[in-house]
């Protein structure tokens, strides 16, 4: 690999799923497609490019094609997943389903695990990820564990103690344990189909999972975002696009 192509592998392009929603600016109000800065501050900080995906409706041959042009995928957090897709009712403290945001999502996932391409969820993110291996989801965590600290209202985020999984990508990557920022009122409950535990709270709750081998899949409940002096996930990912990058082209040219 000569120089000119070192530099065009230095830049992975990571895709993050963003919010769709009413939103203030100005004189506008008006519905509008968003995502706090921190999310692609992070990628970019880790040597990726981020680009945003607004919600709209496709099918799963137009994700397969945006897929195709993307060397990551980044589930970001936002709204409850519709407990439509996991067979519950709707809890009164769930949020009004979104339908055109979930099946983007879900379209989206899809196409990323069938071409291989490397996959980080955060909070929302790990919820979607649980819910599309056919997982669910305890919808309101205060009725579990009987307390509301891991969402204290008003924007401000809680400190959780975060266990981590020995033997695990996650392990590899943040060690046996870590202080992380959390905000949500629901946890996965029962684990979807291939995926494993990577992480726990001190109270047991699911809060991190992935999917083993060689194909980077991990998702975790809580907001690296809002630690961007600890790059450790966001540089996983971008690193991991890179080498996937990398293996394609060789494959191209073979």
């Amino acid at each position: 690999m000569n120089d000119s192509d070192r530099q065009e592998w230095a830049h992975p392009v990571v895709g993050m799923t963003t919010y769709l929603q009413q939103a203030q600016t100005g004189v506008w109000d008006v519905r509008a497609s968003y995502l706090p800065e921190v999310y692609f501050d992070g990628v970019g900080r880790a040597g990726g490019v981020a680009v945003l995906l607004p919600p709209q409706p496709v099918d799963d041959r137009v994700a397969a094609h945006i897929v195709a042009g993307l060397d990551a995928l980044v589930l970001t957090g936002g709204k409850d997943v519709d407990p439509a897709a996991y067979q519950q009712d709707r809890h009164p403290q769930t949020d009004e389903p979104d339908d055109v945001r979930d099946a983007w999502e879900f379209a989206l996932l899809r196409a990323a695990l069938d071409r291989r391409v490397p996959v980080l969820g955060i909070c929302r993110g790990a919820q979607v990820l649980n819910v599309a291996m056919g997982g669910t989801l305890h919808q309101h965590l205060p009725d579990v564990v009987g307390h509301s600290r891991h969402r204290a209202g008003n924007a401000v985020f809680s400190t959780t103690e975060i266990v981590v999984t020995p033997a695990t990508r996650l392990a590899s990557l943040l060690g046996d344990h870590l202080t992380a920022e959390c905000y949500h009122h629901q946890a996965i409950d029962r684990l979807g189909d291939g995926l494993v535990v990577s992480g726990r709270d001190a109270e047991g709750l699911i809060e991190a999972v992935e999917i083993p081998g060689d194909d980077f899949v991990l998702a975790v409940q809580w907001h690296p975002e809002e630690r961007l002096d600890d790059l450790r996930l966001f540089s996983a990912v971008v690193d991991a696009a890179r080498i996937r990058r990398v293996r394609t082209q060789q494959e191209v040219e073979v």
